[in-house]
């Protein structure tokens, strides 16, 4: 096919037979953690359903730093120091039939679902690379931590270089309220700092779980669950009586049956629908309870 830069979102050769494939690109401004190359992600039964091509962008080599430099002066007003991107291309392993089978799939793109659906393939390559490396520190990514998202047509091996048939930039969505949840994730951080609100072990519990489910790895969200409820029945009771956060608590309680059973279920095996269900429902009226006893709070701050 005719080759075009990486910035083009022109149409190739159209004489072109070259098989295509559909692919969603994202960059970020740190290392992901993997090296860079070429990753064949199976599916079901061993079946190829993705390739995966990592490459690191815009900074020289950096592996030898720190390794026999010793500590030098630091100069005042010293200029930003350069950092990576990184630049994480997901590609359908089979290709269209057809150019015409391409063409639809392009015209009837839901552009946030195949993003979202892409976010979750590469945070479970994050997540095999966070164990595989024994690092806790690795971190998965978020829709809006890209720099920019790339959704497009090429050939395998063009694509995997940076070129494409015909891509589109996919811009962010609006968030909605999102000054006013600013502004309020701006107070509380102010108010943790000063020593006037304390961070729960509850909430990060069910932070936890939530990336996990969102993540779609049941099991550890049905076990991350568990945890964050006992926590949170425990931490929430000087609450109890504001904001109605007492009928809330009363409905948590109920629900440490189907929690407790849900990660009975997830140190044996896998989680069915239903079970998966109570994981998420229950998780939704912690997260609720969490959000009153926030704002409760911060609203009686002076």
């Amino acid at each position: 096919m005719g080759r075009r830069g990486a910035g083009s979102d022109g149409a190739g050769d159209a004489g072109d037979a070259s098989p295509l494939f559909g692919f969603v690109q994202f960059e970020f401004p740190w290392r992901l953690g993997p090296a860079d190359g070429r990753y064949v992600l199976r599916g079901h039964a061993g079946v190829p359903a993705h390739v995966l091509v990592l490459a690191t962008l815009g900074t020289a080599e950096r592996r030898l730093l720190g390794r026999a430099r010793r500590p030098r002066r630091a100069e005042p007003e010293p200029p930003p120091e350069p950092v990576p991107t990184s630049r994480a291309t997901l590609i359908g392993a089979e290709p269209f039939a057809t150019q015409a089978e391409a063409d639809a799939w392009r015209s009837g793109l839901e552009p946030e679902v195949e993003v979202a659906r892409a976010i979750v393939t590469l945070n479970a390559v994050l997540h095999a690379q966070r164990a595989a490396a024994a690092d806790p520190w690795l971190r998965e990514v978020a829709r809006d931590q890209a720099l920019v998202v790339r959704i497009g047509l090429g050939a395998g091996d063009d694509v995997a270089h940076g070129r494409w048939r015909s891509a589109v930039t996919v811009p962010a969505p609006p968030g909605a309220g999102t000054r006013r949840s600013s502004l309020r994730s701006q107070e509380r951080l102010a108010a943790l700092l000063g020593g006037r609100d304390a961070a729960l072990a509850c909430e990060e519990l069910a932070l936890r779980a939530r990336a996990d489910l969102d993540a779609g790895r049941l099991r550890e969200a049905a076990l991350q669950l568990r945890v964050a409820l006992e926590a949170a029945l425990a931490e929430l009771i000087p609450w109890a009586e504001r904001a109605g956060l007492a009928a809330r608590l009363e409905e948590l309680r109920s629900e440490r049956g189907p929690v407790g059973a849900a990660a009975n279920r997830a140190v044996q095996g896998g989680l069915d629908a239903e079970t998966a269900a109570d994981v998420e429902r229950v998780l939704g009226r912690l997260e609720a309870a969490l959000r009153v006893r926030t704002v409760t709070a911060l609203d009686a701050l002076p």
